[in-house]
C-alpha cells in the first residue's frame, strides 16, 4: 500500500531534478532518464507522473513561479507604501533562490520554449501579466496612468533582460548590482516626476 503523500514527495523530487538537469544542460536537451536518475527514481515513474519531458519542464516552471509568487506575497505582507511594495517585488525577482544558476537557465529555456509551445506561452503570459499588474497597481499611486504603464514595462524588461544576460554572459552584473540598477531606473522616474509635478 502506498504511503500517504509519497506521490507529492516524488513529484517534487522529480521537479527539482529537472530544474538541475535543465540548468546544467542550458536547454531541454536532457532525457527523462537523466532526470529520473538524478531524482533516484525510474524513468517509468517519471512518465507515470508527468507523461512527457515537456510536461515535466512545465511542472518545473510552475514550481519556480509558485516559489516566486510566495516570495512576492511574503515580502508584500510586511510593507504598506506603494514604493515599499515595488521594492518588495524587485527584491523577490532578484532573491537568491531565483538567481541560482539552474533557475536562471530554466527561465531562459522557458522563454525559448514559449515560442514553440502554446502551453509554455500561456504560462509565460500569466507570469508577465501578473508582474505587470502588480507593478502598475503600485506605480499608479505615484505616477499618472501612462507613466505608470511605461515604468512597469521598463522595469519588467530590465528584470527579464538581466535573467537572459546572466544565463548567457559570464560578465553580467552580480545579483545585488542588478537589483540596484532596477532601483536606479525607478529613482530616475521619481526624480523626473518630482521636477515636473
Amino acid at each position: 500500500m502506498p504511503k500517504i503523500g509519497a506521490e507529492a514527495v516524488r513529484r517534487k523530487a522529480m521537479i527539482e531534478a529537472a530544474i538541475v538537469e535543465i540548468g546544467e544542460a542550458g536547454s531541454l536537451d536532457v532525457t527523462v532518464s537523466q532526470i529520473a536518475r538524478r531524482a533516484g527514481m525510474s524513468p517509468a515513474l517519471a512518465h507515470h507522473y508527468f507523461g512527457s519531458k515537456d510536461q515535466m519542464f512545465l511542472a518545473a516552471m510552475r514550481h519556480i513561479l509558485k516559489l516566486y509568487g510566495e516570495s512576492v506575497r511574503r515580502r508584500l505582507a510586511s510593507v504598506r507604501t506603494p514604493l515599499g511594495r515595488i521594492h518588495a517585488i524587485i527584491d523577490a525577482s532578484f532573491a537568491p533562490d531565483q538567481f541560482q544558476p539552474e533557475v536562471v537557465a530554466s527561465w531562459l529555456t522557458f522563454y525559448v520554449r514559449a515560442l514553440q509551445s502554446e502551453e509554455a506561452s500561456r504560462l509565460l503570459q500569466i507570469y508577465a501579466r501578473r508582474l505587470h499588474s502588480n507593478l502598475v497597481f503600485n506605480l499608479r499611486q505615484i505616477f499618472d496612468v501612462d507613466t505608470a504603464q511605461s515604468v512597469a514595462q521598463g522595469m519588467a524588461a530590465l528584470i527579464d533582460g538581466f535573467y537572459i544576460r546572466h544565463a548567457l554572459q559570464d560578465f553580467a552584473p552580480a545579483q545585488p548590482e542588478v537589483r540596484a540598477l532596477v532601483m536606479d531606473y525607478l529613482e530616475l522616474y521619481l526624480v523626473r516626476n518630482a521636477k515636473h509635478g
